[in-house]
């Protein structure tokens, strides 16, 4: 059964650095794309890191490049965001989430995702 679980959200203040963890099952990143996914009260979810392994196609938002970071430890099938120079904009519910398919470049939408995870909360306040 294939399962995701996030962790790590939580209150930061702006300027503040946050990483989450994505623990991971019932697959591997040799077949399946993964990536972080966010959405803010009001508004549409949207993809910010998303990784397809067999290509090394990668995307990231324009909205969180040079600040946000996806890396991994294979050893624990876990993946990472870690979140730097957090901006209250960044306020919003993250999600982990995967789909047997390449999620690099454009393909990084909710509409190509079938797996995710329960969300967690980044809440950027002073």
């Amino acid at each position: 059964q294939l399962q995701l679980v996030e962790s790590g959200g939580g209150l930061v203040q702006p300027g503040g650095t946050l990483t989450l963890s994505c623990q991971f099952s019932g697959f591997t990143l040799d077949y399946y794309g993964i990536g972080w996914f966010r959405q803010a009260p009001g508004k549409e979810r949207e993809g910010v890191i998303c990784i397809w392994d067999p290509s090394n196609s990668e995307y990231t938002a324009d909205s969180v490049k040079g600040r946000f970071v996806m890396f991994r430890d294979n050893s624990k099938n876990t993946v990472f965001l870690q979140m730097n120079s957090l901006k209250p904009e960044d306020t919003a519910v993250y999600y982990c989430a995967a789909e047997y398919d390449n999620l690099g470049g454009s393909r990084c939408h909710i509409r190509l995702v079938n797996y995710w995870g329960q969300g967690t909360q980044v809440t950027v306040s002073s």
